[in-house]
Parts: structure tokens; C-alpha cells; sequence
């Protein structure tokens, strides 16, 4: 009886045994079915993401062009930038001691301006003379930033000396880029587009690329800040492949001539046909964009020390500075909406508006100093940087010939370069007082202000108008 129920019992056993395994295999099966149809929802979503942007940005001939391929490579410059950013802000910022990172991210800076203020000029001329320099240009600035970022993440580690002169670097290439790539637009440019419409559109997609890689950057700096520069090492590397691959044109300077910045008329028949003064419209538009770019690189250093000596509440520092910067890049999206939505923009109102808006924001900061004037701050000087290029941009389209349009953005493009790095470079020298800081820097836009409007120029006369149209028609 008792082995009669022992082997019923083990066989009652083995039954449920296997009733158990069933079920748990079909929960398996049931699990590992959902975690494939969520892989294949998630990889069609993807697909049909990265179809959208294909289309987006081969639109209105941009595919035929080769700005498709701009606005790609584009996309992962800023990728990288903001892999770098990121990576550094837990490095630079927030590791090291605030007297001598002051004393480090200002000596940093100020070598920063030598390429700009020495170098720069002679980069376009240099580009012009040389075959493939363009697209051979673009693509140093990726592989050079490619090759630090594989430096500064073991310096990172080790905590080498080759930190700072590394991020130097990479800011330098950073800025050289943005001068290469001003040259590049348009030469790109398809017949259904303005060169207004296609910057915001390359614009935006640095936007998408930065926002996209953002996440990603600060999962892999969880594991370690140089992991997030191992990322964007990959991300130069793929931007390097693209540069290279850009089309043959962006190389071409045929019946191009050079521009001066100094504003003044035409030249005329004395002068040198290969070198043309800027107009004064165009002048004016870029010294008004000096004032928000200033501002930018103020606040980006300003604030990065500010908000680490004096949070607000109990917020940490590195939530408030990436609240303020954020408000600025969502400032700067709608920015490059509104300039792509409204189709008549004054421009020389535009710039204006936009340097009084600076004002009215970093006074209103200064006297009600807390987390919400902040962010309107951050917010409102995205937006006006935003809107002020484009109406630069569309300065330029207006008033340049077409055969100067290159020099144009180029040259303009490194005035704006230069003015964000003198802001960042006062932004570290300004005492760490919010009041004060914000309040000097309300002085300078002002008197910045005061400048461009008392020098703002005459509307040009007709015979200078009839001149501008003539440098348009065919030759």
C-alpha cells in the first residue's frame, strides 16, 4: 500500500512537474513573443523615423542638390557637439574646484580667440585657391575632434594634463566647422529653396541631432564621462566618411569674388573686381547679431559657476544649467520655426527686436533673480539668436551678389564665432554675484544697442540699388 502510494504520489508529481514546465514555457514563448513584436514595432518606428527625416531633408530638391547630405553631416556635428558638451559638463564644471576651473576655462577661452582673430582671415582666401579644400576642410574639423575626444576620454580617466589643451581643441575644430559650413550652404542650394530656408533647415536638423543624441550620451556617461566621449568619437568618425562624401561643388569657386567687412558701396570700376565691400544693411545686421551671440556665450559661462556657488533651493547645479540651457535650445527651435512659418520677416526690425528682447530678459533676470526669470532668460536668447541669423541670412541673400554669398556667410560667420567666445570669456572673468553679473551684462547689451542703432545706415540711394541689381543680373 505504501509503495502503491508513493508511485501514484510521484507520478501526481511529475504530472504537475510538467503541467508547471508547460506553463512556464508558454509564458516564455508568450514573453520572448511580445519582446519580438516590441523589437519589430520599435525597429519599424525607427525605420519609419529615420524615412521621414530622409524625406524631410531631400525635399524641395535638396536630394538633388547634395544640401541633403549637408543637412545630414550636419545633424551629426551636432550630435557629437552635444555628446561632448555633456561629457565635459560633469568633468570641467562640476570635478574640479571652482578658482581653478575659473582660471583654466578662461585661459582656455582666450587661446580659443587666437584662431578667429589670426588665423580666420585667412581661411577663406586659402580655401578658394585650393581645389577639394572645402569638403577636405570640413571634414579635418570632424576628424580632428574625432582623434580628442579618444584623447580627452582617457584624460578623463587619468586625469592627464592633456585635459584642457584636448577640450581646447575640440571647441576650436567645433568653430571652424561652423565657418566651413557657412561657405558650403551655398554652393548647395537647390532652385526651390532660399538660402534662409535651407540654414534653417541644416539648422534644425542640428537641433533634431543634438536632441536625439542627448539621452544617449548622458546614459553612457552614467557608466563613465569617458564613455559619452568614446560616443561622439563615433559619431566624428561617421560625420568624417559623410564630410568627405559631400558633392564635388562645395569645392567650386567659379566666378566667385571675395568680400570685405567694412560696409561701404560697391566697388567701382578702379576698384579690385576680386574684392567687394560689404553693404551697409548687411553691416548692420551682423553688428546687431553680435549682441545675442554675446549673450550666449555669457550665460553658457556665467552661469555654468554661477549656479554651481549659488543654487537656487535645494535644485542641483547641474539640473539649473541644463534647465537654463535647455530653455535656450527650445528658444532656439521655435526660433527656427517661426523664421521658416513667417514668410515677410523685416529683417532689420527683427534684429533689432531681438537685441531689445536680450535686454528687457537679462533686466528682468538681474532684478527678480530665481529659477523662472532663468529660464525665460535661457528661453529668450535662444529665440532671439535664433531669429536674428536668420534675418542676417536673409540680409545677406538680399543684398550680396550671388557670386559673394560664400565669402559672406564664411566671414560673417567667424564675426559670430568671435563674439560668442568674448562673451564666454567675460562671462568667467564676472564675479560670482547674481545681481551684479546679470546686471553688468544688461549694461553691455545696452550700450551695444546704443551703437548699432546710432550707426544704423541711411536707406541706400537708387543709384546704389540699380548698381546691386546689376552685380545680380547674368553675366
Amino acid at each position: 500500500m505504501t509503495a502503491d502510494h508513493d508511485q501514484r504520489s510521484d507520478r501526481t508529481g511529475r504530472a504537475r512537474l510538467g503541467s508547471a514546465g508547460r506553463g512556464v514555457r508558454a509564458a516564455g514563448g508568450g514573453v520572448g513573443r511580445g519582446m519580438a513584436g516590441a523589437g519589430r514595432a520599435t525597429g519599424r518606428a525607427s525605420r519609419w523615423t529615420v524615412e521621414q527625416a530622409r524625406r524631410a531633408a531631400r525635399a524641395e530638391g535638396a536630394g538633388d542638390s547634395g544640401l541633403s547630405r549637408l543637412i545630414g553631416l550636419h545633424a551629426f556635428n551636432a550630435a557629437g557637439d552635444a555628446a561632448v558638451a555633456i561629457s565635459l559638463a560633469g568633468t570641467l564644471f562640476f570635478q574640479v574646484p571652482t578658482g581653478e576651473a575659473r582660471s583654466q576655462v578662461a585661459l582656455f577661452l582666450g587661446l580659443t580667440m587666437l584662431p578667429f582673430a589670426i588665423v580666420a582671415p585667412l581661411i577663406g582666401p586659402f580655401l578658394d585657391r585650393f581645389s577639394h579644400g572645402r569638403r577636405w576642410a570640413i571634414g579635418s574639423t570632424m576628424a580632428t575632434r574625432a582623434f580628442l575626444c579618444w584623447v580627452l576620454a582617457t584624460a578623463v580617466v587619468t586625469d592627464s594634463q592633456w585635459l584642457f589643451p584636448a577640450a581646447l581643441g575640440v571647441l576650436i575644430a567645433s568653430k571652424a566647422y561652423g565657418v566651413t559650413r557657412a561657405a558650403a550652404v551655398p554652393r548647395l542650394l537647390p532652385p526651390a529653396l532660399t538660402l534662409v530656408k535651407a540654414n534653417a533647415r541644416v539648422s534644425l536638423a542640428g537641433v533634431v541631432g543634438a536632441t536625439v543624441s542627448a539621452p544617449v550620451a548622458v546614459l553612457a556617461s552614467t557608466a563613465g564621462s569617458e564613455w559619452s566621449l568614446r560616443y561622439a568619437f563615433v559619431l566624428f568618425v561617421v560625420a568624417t566618411v559623410l564630410a568627405i562624401r559631400l558633392p564635388e561643388r562645395v569645392d567650386s569657386s567659379i566666378g566667385e569674388e571675395q568680400l570685405a567687412l567694412m560696409p561701404g558701396p560697391s566697388a567701382g570700376p578702379r576698384t579690385t573686381p576680386a574684392r567687394r565691400r560689404v553693404p551697409a544693411a548687411v553691416a548692420f545686421a551682423l553688428k546687431a547679431n553680435c549682441g545675442p551671440r554675446w549673450l550666449s556665450g555669457f550665460l553658457i559661462m556665467f552661469m555654468a559657476f554661477l549656479l554651481r556657488d549659488n543654487p537656487i533651493s535645494d535644485w542641483r547645479p547641474e539640473a539649473l544649467l541644463g534647465l537654463v540651457i535647455g530653455a535656450a535650445g527650445l528658444g532656439n527651435t521655435l526660433g527656427i520655426a517661426l523664421g521658416s512659418l513667417l514668410r515677410r520677416l523685416d529683417p532689420a526690425l527683427t534684429v533689432v527686436l531681438a537685441l531689445v528682447a536680450d535686454v528687457v530678459a537679462v533686466l528682468v533676470a538681474a532684478l527678480f533673480y530665481g529659477l523662472l526669470p532663468l529660464a525665460v532668460l535661457g528661453l529668450t536668447a535662444g529665440l532671439a539668436q535664433s531669429l536674428a541669423k536668420l534675418s542676417l541670412d536673409s540680409t545677406i541673400q538680399r543684398d550680396v551678389p550671388e557670386r559673394i554669398q560664400a565669402s559672406a556667410f564664411a566671414r560673417s560667420d567667424t564675426t559670430l564665432q568671435l563674439a560668442w567666445v568674448i562673451g564666454g570669456f567675460v562671462g568667467i572673468a564676472m564675479p560670482l554675484m547674481p545681481h551684479l553679473g546679470l546686471g553688468i551684462a544688461c549694461g553691455v547689451l545696452v550700450a551695444w544697442g546704443v551703437y548699432v542703432l546710432v550707426t544704423r545706415p541711411a536707406r541706400e540711394a537708387p543709384a546704389t540699388m540699380a548698381r546691386g541689381r546689376a552685380d545680380r543680373a547674368p553675366d
